[in-house]
């Protein structure tokens, strides 16, 4: 099964619209988000997402949950996008393979040291990365947004043979 995986949109609305798309053409049955949306603007173009929406929140999303807001943020509704976003580290799994998804790196090494998932997604450097540590695929999509290195990727994850392609969006 093929994943698509994004980080990093910070309301760059244009390349969230591209990433969209190629998912839509790809068929792909899950979307991952590793969080910085920045705010629910993001659900608008989201809301032409077929697939299934999996994200976490980041450091930038502060204003999409109210204070004790422990539960995750149901977006099937109100925006037409159908999933969840989650405050990290969440856990889970599809088809028979265990995902970690957090945004930012500063446990990359336990987790994936850990053994627990078989697939670790992280944003927050807004540097692509797919390397294996300890046993755990580790990956980073880089930035959807493309504004602090220049490059909007976004990834594509075959949860088979558990190799990532990062894409780029220029």
């Amino acid at each position: 099964m093929l994943i698509g995986v994004m980080s990093d949109s910070h309301d760059n609305m244009s390349n969230l619209a591209k990433a969209v798309r190629l998912f839509n053409e790809g068929n792909l049955r899950y979307v991952l988000h590793a969080g910085d949306f920045t705010t629910d603007a993001t659900f608008r173009v989201l809301r032409d997402l077929k697939a299934e929406f999996i994200g976490v929140f980041g450091n930038n999303d502060g204003g999409m949950l109210t204070p004790g807001d422990a539960g995750p943020l149901i977006i099937d509704n109100q925006w037409r996008t159908h999933g969840r976003i989650y405050r990290q580290p969440h856990e889970f799994t599809i088809g028979n393979r265990r995902f970690a998804m957090i945004h930012e790196h500063f446990d990359v090494d336990a987790i994936a040291q850990s053994g627990r998932c078989d697939c670790l997604i992280y944003g927050h450097t807004h540097r692509p990365e797919a390397v294996v540590r300890n046993g755990t695929y580790v990956l980073n999509p880089g930035e959807l947004c493309g504004w602090l290195h220049g490059s909007a990727t976004v990834a594509v994850i075959d949860t088979q043979s558990m190799v990532a392609r990062i894409i780029g969006l220029d």
